[in-house]
């Protein structure tokens, strides 16, 4: 970054430049996430990371919202143009001597984290480490969201180590480029959600090739483009293997994730002894057929397939043949991740066929049960071991940072989502999110790449556009907004 900013300035691209540039980018994430507007509280350092949420305030006073700060030092110890920012702003700004124990009026609480930029190393200075506890108790005790830009402050750039009293954000607005210790393990908890403000003038690096961010800037490329002549079948005919007495909701969840996703024919597989059950509870879009024996999809015409979600363990020597035989490309997940688990000499020999894993972490442990020298790796390294000589496989590992690795092509990282998320379905929407797209002929990796910003992007869509508390979310909700998501993918939207 201080390349990037040297090449700019020897452009002739000023600083106040970028800071007004940044700070409007600043505020648009704002208005994306916290759309109500209400209280918005300033944390700033004396830096020019102080003057970016200043430039953010001042264009957000339009919004509506109500301005408050908390300063680390006095006005003048500040730099050039926080200082002359802050003076812009004059009355409009209300001085705290304590956010945490200040009535705020009725409304949303918003924390803007202008403490440090991306240059600070090791502890905090105590007196901005108050400042950042101070924050954090604001997030915890009055539910405020937490916005930190470029990074979060005591959060090193570089490695990812947080200092004691790190902030704790719900959202990182990262200018120019993501900083790669927003992406370690551990770093999630201080970073959440990544929204990247684009600085066209800050544009001359290469960074790390091997690994992308997801972001609709990268992703619409891959969103398929339909023709005006398309029918059905071209947009793709996906098989779904799921559902078991006592699980039928995954099968429904993948479906409907299926539906919303762009699958021309959906089709799912289930055994007679819940076939009316399922017949009578699926959308009215999918097709239900009773088999006698998983193997018949050998023989079946499909583009992609599903297998797992509450499919039960009941017939696991069908679905294993399925596995090691079926040649269309198929996501694996769930139970189907379980029966891989219990035989080694399987999950070796899919190695080469097109196949999507998406295991959450105790799948991915069950996974690494035969394998121990790969347990204590972080992510990154861990999914690209998995792949590395398996040129067939794609690996998805969920989380609040879902990575995912293919052989030969850049490691994925997600940037969308929130902990509302931590409930039960949420990974069935997501195979059936990435089967679609495989059934439309995407690439695996392409497939989840998008199945993974999508089912993210519309958990957020049900809280800004629901106006409901992220606790409230099913993954019921994350299929009715996949629609908006896709919107918002081909609009741009962080």
């Amino acid at each position: 970054m201080q390349q990037c900013e040297e090449t700019a300035f020897a452009g002739g691209v000023s600083a106040a430049a970028l800071m007004e540039e940044a700070g409007r980018g600043i505020a648009n994430v704002v208005r994306q996430f916290a759309p109500r507007a209400g209280s918005l509280v300033l944390f700033l350092g004396k830096g020019n990371n102080a003057g970016d949420a200043l430039v953010a305030a001042r264009g957000l006073v339009a919004d509506g919202w109500r301005l408050y700060a908390r300063c680390s030092c006095a006005p003048e110890a500040m730099k050039e143009l926080p200082r002359h920012h802050l003076g812009v702003l004059g009355g409009l700004v209300r001085m705290l001597e304590d956010a945490t124990t200040f009535d705020f009026p009725a409304g949303p609480i918003v924390s803007l984290d202008g403490l440090l930029g991306i240059g600070a190393q090791g502890a905090m200075k105590p007196e901005l480490q108050a400042l950042a506890r101070e924050m954090n108790t604001l997030r915890t005790q009055r539910h405020a969201v937490t916005i930190a830009m470029d990074i979060p402050s005591g959060l090193d750039g570089d490695h990812g180590d947080a200092c004691e009293d790190a902030v704790e954000a719900d959202v990182t607005a990262v200018v120019a480029h993501i900083k790669a210790g927003l992406l370690e393990d551990g770093a999630d908890h201080y970073v959440g959600r990544i929204a990247l403000v684009p600085l066209p003038a800050l544009t001359q690096t290469a960074g790390d090739t091997q690994a992308e961010v997801l972001t609709p800037g990268l992703l619409r490329s891959w969103l398929p483009r339909r023709a005006n002549d398309m029918h059905k079948g071209e947009a793709g005919r996906l098989g779904i293997l799921a559902g078991s007495p006592g699980f039928l909701g995954a099968a429904e969840l993948a479906c409907r994730g299926a539906i919303r996703a762009g699958a021309g024919l959906v089709t799912l597989l289930v055994k007679e002894e819940v076939y009316p059950l399922m017949a009578a509870r699926m959308p009215a879009e999918v097709m239900v057929k009773a088999v006698d024996d998983y193997r018949e999809v050998l023989e079946m015409r499909f583009d992609a397939l599903a297998i797992g979600p509450g499919l039960g363990l009941a017939h696991e020597k069908e679905i294993l043949e399925v596995l090691k035989r079926a040649k269309p490309p198929a996501i694996v997940d769930a139970d189907a991740l379980t029966m891989l688990a219990q035989h080694p000499d399987v999950l070796d020999a899919t190695g080469k066929l097109p196949r999507l894993l998406t295991p959450h972490p105790g799948e991915m442990d069950r996974l690494l049960r035969h394998f121990p020298g790969w347990h204590g790796m972080n992510r990154r390294l861990l999914v690209e071991s998995l792949t590395e000589t398996n040129p067939g496989r794609t690996l998805l590992l969920k989380g609040t940072r879902t990575v995912i690795a293919t052989h030969g092509q850049p490691t994925l990282f997600n940037t969308t989502g929130h902990a509302g998320m931590a409930s039960g379905g949420m990974g069935d929407v997501l195979s059936g999110v990435c089967a679609a797209f495989a059934a439309q002929h995407l690439s695996l990796h392409q497939a989840a790449g998008l199945g993974a910003w999508l089912c993210g992007r519309a958990a957020e869509r049900f809280i800004v556009q629901g106006s409901a508390a992220m606790e409230c979310i099913g993954a019921s909700d994350v299929t009715a907004h996949l629609g908006g998501a896709l919107l918002d993918l081909k609009d741009g939207r962080f």
